[in-house]
């Protein structure tokens, strides 16, 4: 009795020659890459949002605005609100006499909106190569196949025996490559979607503080929701500080 094709994905591999193996080598290295990325961009997705929540508490509860300013500068937020203040201390020592030209309102904006998209920039960095990734493996893939299926034809063409059990076969092993490089692209494709989605959220976070922290520096104080917010989660003196200081101390 004639025992069936023996599939044997390695041995296919290496039987395609140079061609199957830079393949197969290309969407290894892809996967590796990939969730690499993903390993490590959800984590440091993780750590973002709980740093953004942290600070965004801390700068608020801090007892002045030079306070909430000598806070660790290790996140986007921390970044962002140092260079706000920056920019609305420089426009009141430089450009107060020629606000004409510039407002304090959009030397300040400009500096910020400036810092966010830096900020978004650094978020993104990786993104891409999921993307490459998620776009490019099944067709890298689909290329192995239609060598493989060359490769395997030529062979069983030299053999001279076309039965069904010997077409059928090496055709199989072929759709391995395909399989392969759709194994590559799906993880890609979701974790950069739901990458994509996580930096998004942040986005708005820093809008939201931003927008909050603007209105701050051009005002002189905060919007009254997040002053009753704020004076919610501080006792009478902390409350009695923190007016003062918003209404104050700001730069003007």
């Amino acid at each position: 009795m004639q025992l069936g094709y023996e599939f044997n994905s390695w041995e296919f591999i290496a039987a395609g020659g140079p061609v199957s193996v830079t393949v197969a080598v290309i969407l290894l290295v892809m996967s590796i890459a990939s969730w690499y990325l993903i390993v490590s961009k959800s984590i440091e997705v993780w750590r973002t949002q709980k740093a953004f929540r942290d600070y965004v508490k801390n700068f608020w509860n801090a007892s002045t605005l030079a306070a909430s300013s000598r806070l660790e500068h290790k996140t986007a937020l921390a970044n962002l609100a140092w260079q706000a203040i920056t920019a609305a201390e420089h426009h009141k020592a430089f450009v107060a006499k020629n606000a004409d030209k510039v407002t304090q309102d959009e030397f300040i904006a400009r500096a910020m909106n400036r810092t966010i998209a830096e900020e978004n920039s650094k978020m993104e960095q990786g993104l891409t190569v999921l993307a490459s990734v998620g776009s490019v493996s099944p067709f890298v893939g689909l290329f192995g196949t239609v060598w493989g299926i060359y490769h395997a034809l030529a062979s069983i063409s030299l053999s001279g025996q076309a039965t069904l059990d010997k077409v059928a076969g090496p055709v199989g092993e072929a759709l391995i490559m395909t399989a392969l490089g759709l194994a590559v692209a799906i993880p890609a494709v979701l974790a950069y979607n739901a990458l994509v989605r996580s930096n998004r959220e942040l986005n708005g976070v820093m809008e939201k503080f931003g927008y909050e922290l603007h209105t701050l520096l051009t005002t002189g104080a905060v919007m009254a929701a997040k002053q009753n917010k704020v004076n919610s989660a501080l006792d009478a003196k902390e409350h009695m500080t923190k007016e003062r200081i918003h209404s104050v101390e700001v730069p003007a």
